[in-house]
């Protein structure tokens, strides 16, 4: 009787030590609540913020006489002397044109402002300055417009532009970045305006 009673009770207890094993085992796992996501998980952008790790492609007119790298992968669509790279929130707009001589933040106020001011909804004024680059210096036209409404939702954001002059002998190109207010893309920006040759 007394070895039965003993041999119980080893059994009782390996089962008692393997549920806490168990629970404390449980308590660990990754995959509970509260638990550090994987190293290697994919970075989380907020809407609108382009990916650290998005790759540029060169983008040059039919003319050849430029090139501007451009977001790979984005929708692409042309008309006339324009292209246009667009990926959710993002846009990148991309013109030529015949100009006799180089924008300056005087022309820019006076000839640009009134035409973005009249056709831009929640239309919000900036600034209008001139910034270097590789390609040279460039007008800047910074504003606030909301964005064109979406085809599927019709939702609409308010989104911050900016507007870059470049001129090179009688030509002008025009960069036009836009992005949902907030998001961090002032480096994808400077790489898309920095990466301008001409050719």
């Amino acid at each position: 009787m007394k070895r039965t009673t003993g041999h119980a009770g080893i059994v009782v207890a390996s089962l008692a030590a393997a549920l806490a094993l168990g629970a404390c085992s449980s308590a660990n796992s990754p995959a509970s609540p509260g638990a550090s996501p994987a190293p290697n998980a994919p970075e989380a952008n907020p809407a609108g913020d382009i990916p650290d790790n998005q790759v540029y492609v060169p983008f040059t007119t039919p003319d050849h006489r430029f090139t501007v790298s451009v977001p790979e992968g984005w929708a692409r669509s042309t008309a006339g002397n324009s292209a246009l790279f667009t990926d959710k929130f993002n846009s990148v707009r991309v013109e030529t044109t015949a100009r006799p001589q180089a924008p300056t933040t005087g022309s820019a106020t006076a000839e640009e402002l009134p035409a973005i001011r009249t056709g831009s909804r929640g239309y919000v004024a900036g600034s209008v300055s001139t910034v270097a680059r590789k390609a040279g210096n460039a007008v800047l036209i910074t504003y606030q417009a909301d964005s064109p409404p979406d085809p599927v939702t019709g939702k609409s954001v308010a989104d911050s532009v900016e507007r870059y002059e470049f001129w090179n002998n009688g030509e002008e190109l025009v960069l036009t970045l836009s992005g949902p207010k907030g998001a961090d893309n002032v480096d994808p920006w400077r790489t898309i305006t920095d990466s301008v040759r001409w050719m």
